[in-house]
């Protein structure tokens, strides 16, 4: 799993929601700090936040641990 790549995914991801990282971090029931650590790279979110960072932006888990979109007709 690269940081980078997640951290990368989140922001643009949040970007494109045209939402803040607090109201990111409100929807999550986090810390806008934490938000921005992870948009850092220097943390990932916790397990139990996954699922709804998903549902959020409506990629999978794969994709969202991968950074990456995941074409799946190959």
């Amino acid at each position: 799993m690269n940081k980078v790549k997640v951290a990368r995914l989140i922001s643009e991801h949040r970007k494109k929601l045209g939402i803040t990282q607090r109201e990111l971090a409100e929807k999550l029931h986090v810390s806008g700090k934490s938000v921005s650590k992870w948009e850092c790279g220097k943390g990932l979110p916790d397990v139990s936040l996954m699922l709804d960072l998903c549902e959020i932006f409506g990629v999978t888990v794969n994709e969202l641990l991968s950074g990456e979109k995941i074409d799946m007709e190959n």
